[in-house]
């Protein structure tokens, strides 16, 4: 269950992009993969899309419709932001910061191996 402020904020981000809830379409499908019998047989998986944009959301990450379309509007305001603007988005700034990891543990693993083939030639 969303709290209530949090879903305050949502609306106050949406106005901020200049999303109106007039401007979307939302749909309610059946549910699919893992979740049991409960979230197959309901149609509580969201679609959203945005229709001046065309973006598109499809949101299956709770049992619950309601928290659904909370999740859908999330992702639908990152999606957008992302796409309208400069900034990087959490998930952008996360991905970057995995692949400068994996650079600097690659580069210290080859400086390691390196060091240790050259003691194993002598």
């Amino acid at each position: 269950m969303i709290n209530k402020e949090k879903k305050d904020k949502l609306t106050e981000q949406m106005s901020a992009l200049h999303i109106d809830e007039k401007d979307l379409i939302e749909k309610f499908i059946l549910g699919s993969g893992s979740g049991g019998q409960k979230l197959q047989k309901t149609a509580s998986t969201v679609y959203l899309k945005h229709l001046p944009t065309g973006l598109e959301i499809k949101c299956q990450e709770s049992r619950s419709r309601e928290d659904n379309r909370y999740f859908a509007r999330v992702r639908l305001c990152e999606q957008f932001q992302a796409a309208f603007s400069n900034e990087k988005t959490k998930k952008q700034q996360r991905m970057e910061q995995i692949k400068r990891q994996k650079k600097r543990r690659a580069r210290r693993s080859s400086k390691n191996h390196g060091l240790s083939r050259a003691i194993d030639s002598d």
